[in-house]
């Protein structure tokens, strides 16, 4: 097997910052002119990084602003200690068995490198740098000239006479770095761009390495991570809130973004390489999506219901679904609120004919809501929080659910609907999109109402007989309804919508923007990225709609192994004969499971075989394995 090397910069790359520039500050504290001699400085370093300028003149030219002292320098050095960049210190213990063949090649100075990286664990004898010169009262008065590193060129002179033999790799960030490559003295330049991206080096670049962890992956070593984050894709659709962009980029994920809903076909051209799918209504996630999608790890439901996404074909194929059942709850239920309030006077038949220029003062038709009986259907968080609200009001408020649940105030349930309905002014629905719901609420429903009630559906548009609706309205057995969701629902601003309802007497039709509130929109671009980003780093599922729930934290001394498998027998004894036939220790195990799924999360030692991953993944039920960490 062929030796590796691998060269490392130190000044933004081992280091998140130019040791210069520290130095800079240092000296300059306290004087009036370190604003302008540090953007000098600055100045001064990009062009040198850029090949604009000599290095040695830029080394000149920035040591001549400075008076710097060995105190400062040793101060200096203090604090390079904490300014490592963060994926080599989240990747120390996966580095420090390569330290005899990691080399800092720099045009630093060994004077405030070496302190930093034997303090990380590295050799100071593979560090080759510039040295400063002191006089006899310890101030720096120059470098050394002798040494190649200190003019232009000099990395591939000192990588040259290192002589090296094998495989070698260049990690930096300037075109000095690359220098090495150009010369014929390695096999690769990764440009390191965590610190800072210098687009004239960029496309000199072999590969753009936004962290350790992607250069380690691709050298095929050992790392903190099982996948670079770097190369987890995301697609966001129909304008989720800048929150989950944000949240997803700064995990360091690449994040694709649009404001419209897709097609089944036109999702299925767009997942294949996708790793995390966020939606809010209107996509269909259906098993087609599914399994056009090879890598997808999770989908995201910006919203509270998950109707719109085939679960089992997503449990089927390991994929973890999270949703925010609770996030935009109260922005349903003030819109709610608003519109029986509005219904009960009649304001919309009011505002229509003041703007036709009619003057109709009248207290006709006009309600409060104190006193009056609210009937909710579906008391779940919703319906219950609307219990709540509406109660203050001072109504009287009862609900039916098929699920038995705690009432909440006074609230008091109805045995049937039938007798829900025959008592309640007000009838709200907020149910779920499931199946079994369509078209529960029609004809026969109506009839059961009062005369001369109220109706609203803010839950979902299939569950309600639109034709029936009309049918009630238009007789005068309904004398008002508020719908904020529809059979058929246009999947952008841009394509025009149909209803029966439109144009009916003291009717309220809102565009599906219950939750459409920029309170409710925070939350929830929030709320469900957090849950995707501690799935992948932790692999706690709570909060899934699908997987089994467990939640766990972080576990850094150990690798971290999932497996998703289907619920049947035997699985976990399969996975201990594994552990114990390649001599693993086991840290920790957790096993959690539903009607369908099994959900194993292990952690081990460190040192492992790649046939042991590959014999946990051939168990025969398993529907998806991989490393956590």
């Amino acid at each position: 097997m062929k030796e590796t090397h691998i060269i490392i910069d130190f000044d933004s790359t081992f280091s998140k910052v130019e040791g210069l520039d520290v130095l800079c500050e240092i000296v300059l504290d306290g004087s009036p002119a370190k604003a302008t001699v540090l953007q000098q400085i600055k100045d001064i370093t990009d062009k040198g990084m850029n090949g604009d300028i000599d290095f040695r003149t830029s080394l000149q030219a920035r040591l001549q602003l400075l008076k710097a002292h060995r105190k400062d320098i040793e101060l200096l050095a203090e604090r390079l200690k904490g300014e490592i960049s963060t994926s080599f210190l989240r990747n120390r213990d996966y580095i420090l068995p390569y330290r005899d063949i990691v080399y800092i090649v720099s045009n630093g100075f060994k004077d405030f490198i070496v302190p930093v990286i034997t303090h990380y664990g590295l050799r100071a004898d593979l560090v080759y740098a510039n040295e400063f010169l002191y006089d006899d009262d310890g101030y720096v008065v120059g470098f050394d000239t002798d040494i190649p590193l200190s003019k232009s060129g000099g990395k591939p002179i000192v990588i040259r006479d290192l002589n090296l033999n094998g495989d070698v790799y260049v990690i930096g960030d300037g075109y000095n770095d690359f220098e090495i490559k150009k010369a014929g003295y390695a096999n690769k330049f990764y440009l390191f761009t965590e610190n800072v991206m210098r687009e004239k080096v960029k496309s000199s670049a072999d590969h753009i390495a936004p962290n350790v962890d992607e250069i380690l992956y691709e050298l095929k070593m050992n790392r903190s991570v099982s996948y670079p984050k770097n190369r987890i894709k995301v697609l966001l659709l129909e304008g989720v809130h800048q929150d989950a962009v944000k949240l997803f980029e700064s995990e360091g994920y690449q994040v694709e973004y649009l404001t419209t809903a897709l097609s089944e076909s036109e999702l299925c051209e767009r997942i294949a390489d996708v790793n995390i799918l966020g939606i809010r209504s209107k996509t269909k996630v259906t098993e087609k999506v599914v399994k056009s999608a090879k890598r997808l790890i999770s989908v995201g439901a910006f919203c509270i219901g998950t109707n719109q996404i085939d679960l089992q074909a997503c449990s089927q194929n390991g994929v973890a679904v999270f949703n925010a059942p609770y996030s935009n709850t109260r922005s349903v239920v003030e819109l709610a609120i608003a519109e029986m309030v509005m219904l009960m006077r009649n304001l919309p038949d009011k505002v229509a004919a003041m703007h036709e220029g009619k003057w109709e003062k009248s207290s006709k038709h006009a309600y409060e809501l104190r006193g009056k009986k609210l009937g909710i259907i579906g008391y779940g968080n919703i319906g219950a929080q609307l219990s709540v609200l509406a109660e203050a009001m001072g109504m009287e408020v009862y609900y039916f659910d098929l699920i038995e649940r705690l009432a909440l105030g006074n609230t008091k349930k109805c045995d049937t609907l039938n007798d829900l309905l025959a008592k309640s002014d007000i009838v709200s629905i907020h149910v779920d999109g499931r199946p079994e719901n369509n078209h529960t609420f029609g004809e026969t429903q109506f009839a059961q109402m009062k005369d001369g009630a109220i109706f609203l559906n803010l839950s979902r548009g299939k569950v309600v007989d639109i034709q029936a609706l009309r049918a009630a309205i238009l007789s005068g057995k309904i004398r008002g309804c508020a719908v904020d969701v529809f059979p058929k629902e246009p999947k952008n601003n841009d394509e025009p919508f149909d209803s029966a309802l439109i144009g009916l007497p003291n009717t309220i039709l809102t565009p599906h923007i219950g939750g459409s509130t920029m309170e409710a929109q925070v939350n929830i671009g929030n709320f469900v990225p957090n849950k995707i980003i501690s799935y992948i780093n932790t692999g706690s599922t709570y909060g899934s709609v699908n997987l089994p729930n467990l939640q766990l934290p972080a576990f850094e001394k150990a690798h971290r192994l999932l497996h998703i498998h289907h619920n049947v027998p035997n699985v976990l004894a399969q996975i201990n004969n594994i552990m114990v036939k390649n001599h693993i220790n086991i840290l920790g195990q957790y096993l959690k499971t539903n009607e369908t799924l099994g959900y194993v999360i292990i952690d081990i030692d460190r040192a492992y075989d790649d046939a042991l991953l590959e014999e946990l993944k051939d168990i025969a039920p398993t529907i998806w394995f991989r490393v956590l960490y």
